[in-house]
């Protein structure tokens, strides 16, 4: 406890004094006001000013509080570095936030481990410590104004709003028309993220050089011996991707100065990039082989190559592969669906998750399946998926079919198709079961059918939506509004929640976002005889939820609307 008020007599006068304290209206506030002067700064060119916001930016106490929110609420809250250190209480979130300071730092070894990739080889991730990923957090809030600013119009990888859909739906623009270019570099990068040129980044990113050399030469413990990190930025750090995307930025824009710009539209010359995986389209192979050499000049400067295994010239008549979709044009017609490579990956994670759990009720069959199959078909619902959909339903089933029958071998099939796969007035044969809820009802749970799942366009975003410019805040809004619908789309009951709160948190006001999350709140406990109603429910983030059981706060009941 003494140690804990000691940190907190640093704190400037008027502030918080614990984690609870914090109004992170405020915070939110300051913080992006100093992100859109640095947006502002950049776009002008004045980069002395820029250097002083971001100074200014990184030393505040605002942008240190949702640094540590940030590394406490995300994936890896519960994944510990190499100094097995957690923040999982408001004392160490405060006291990390209050010590988040440049003055003797030094960051530990990163913590490597392996992940299985799709092709059967392993992706090496490094897992810095939970001051290291605060640290990171911090100067991304000054860096991502930047990294927008100047990003490339069709990036699409790790960019706030921006998506792969996105990316699809440029390629669609591209490729769709009478027209159009025929033919298209499908180009990937050789281990990105482990042979950037420190250096080069170094040089070029405008963010702390020395803390930023620091990280890069951070090195890694595996198997308790530390190596040397003498390239690359790690897989796993907070910053990387904006790292990464940083140094790939300049790749459209350059690559058209360099033809001309007049030259590359005559060529029908486009660049759609996510993250190191990008596509350019040409209308001859003769130029884009003149593309090719470019491009590899381009990233031998900043320590990257080209993959020889998946870098190919193709005609849009063959097709290709991009980002889980087949983009291929027949007779003049450009369709785009799921590609074989990503149905047949997403039916094997399927299977395994069927073959795990051979001795598990159908129940819990059903509930382990069904995000996996919603996110598949939602990823998938912006193209022409429909065939794609059936033959997946199809092979789901057969393969439910073979665990009902391994449970039962001494049945006979019609006692099992009853017990397992029920009729109803669309469907006759559906995997479901009907259980009692704690009201004594009836409720039916049921597998997700794909083929159910409508097609529906997707809006593209704008190449030039800068998220820190304020002139396009309402069309940030729309976005984010119209995408966190998306998401909520199959929980109808959130989605008229957060429709009816205008998409804030009831407790801050401050954006509900797919980073932050929400946490669905009843304001009249349920033990204490409050409904399910949607009157007697709000949304919060996750962090205002705790905190308001924590200094017994509370909110109000929305207005109920027409349409909630």
């Amino acid at each position: 406890m003494l140690e804990h008020s000691q940190t907190a007599m640093s704190a400037p006068s008027g502030a918080p004094h614990e984690w609870h304290d914090i109004d992170w209206w405020r915070t939110q506030r300051n913080v992006r006001t100093m992100q859109i002067r640095i947006a502002k700064a950049c776009r002008e060119g004045n980069w002395r000013k820029v250097k002083a916001l971001q100074r200014m930016l990184t030393r505040s106490y605002s942008a240190r509080y949702l640094a540590v929110r940030r590394v406490t609420e995300n994936q890896g809250k519960r994944t510990a570095g190499v100094d097995r250190v957690l923040w999982d209480t408001p004392e160490a979130k405060w006291n990390a936030a209050i010590g988040l300071k440049r003055h003797g730092y030094k960051p530990q070894p990163l913590r490597r481990v392996f992940i299985p990739k799709s092709n059967g080889k392993e992706r090496p991730l490094g897992i810095p410590t939970m001051r290291d990923r605060a640290m990171q957090a911090l100067h991304l809030l000054a860096l991502a104004p930047i990294a927008e600013t100047t990003g490339d119009p069709n990036s699409y990888g790790f960019r706030i709003e921006r998506s792969t859909a996105d990316a699809m739906g440029q390629l669609f623009v591209c490729l769709s028309k009478r027209l159009s270019a025929r033919w298209v570099l499908e180009a990937d990068i050789q281990g990105c993220f482990d042979h950037i040129n420190h250096e080069w980044l170094i040089t070029n990113v405008p963010t702390d050089k020395v803390i930023l050399r620091k990280w890069l030469k951070a090195g890694v413990v595996h198997k308790g011996q530390l190596q040397a990190t003498d390239a690359g930025t790690p897989q796993g750090g907070i910053i990387s991707p904006t790292l990464a995307n940083m140094a790939l930025d300049g790749l459209e824009t350059q690559l058209k100065q360099h033809l001309g710009v007049t030259r590359a539209k005559k060529l029908k010359v486009n660049v759609v990039r996510y993250a190191d995986d990008f596509v350019i389209t040409g209308d001859s192979k003769e130029i884009l082989e003149e593309v090719r050499s470019w491009v590899e000049q381009f990233l031998a400067v900043r320590g990257l190559q080209l993959s020889p295994e998946k870098t190919r010239i193709t005609h849009i008549d063959d097709g290709f592969d991009f980002l889980g979709w087949n983009f291929r044009q027949y007779s003049g017609k450009l369709l785009i669906t799921p590609s074989k490579k990503n149905a047949k990956a997403f039916y094997s994670k399927v299977k395994e998750v069927i073959s795990a759990n051979k001795a598990a009720t159908q129940e819990d069959l059903i509930r382990q399946l069904n995000p996996i199959l919603r996110g598949w078909a939602f990823y998938h619902q912006p193209v022409v998926a429909k065939k794609a959909y059936s033959r997946m339903d199809y092979q789901i089933f057969q393969a439910l079919w073979r665990w009902a029958k391994r449970r039962h071998p001494n049945k006979g099939l019609e006692w099992i198709r009853r017990k397992y796969f029920q009729p109803t007035e669309d469907r006759n044969w559906v995997f479901r079961t009907t259980l009692l809820n704690e009201a004594g009802g009836k409720e039916e749970i049921r597998l997700y059918t794909l083929e159910a799942t409508p097609i529906e366009r997707h809006r593209k975003i704008s190449g030039d939506y800068n998220p820190f410019d304020p002139a396009m805040e309402e069309m940030g809004e729309k976005l984010r509004m119209s995408r966190m619908l998306g998401k909520m789309k199959y929980r109808k009951q959130v989605a008229r929640l957060f429709q009816s709160q205008k998409g804030l948190c009831s407790l801050c006001k401050n954006p509900i976002t797919r980073e932050t999350g929400w946490h669905d709140h009843h304001i009249i406990y349920r033990s204490q005889g409050g409904g399910d109603s949607l009157n007697n429910r709000v949304l919060l983030h996750p962090i205002c939820h705790l905190q308001l059981h924590a200094r017994g706060l509370t909110v109000n009941k929305p207005t109920p609307t027409s349409g909630v």
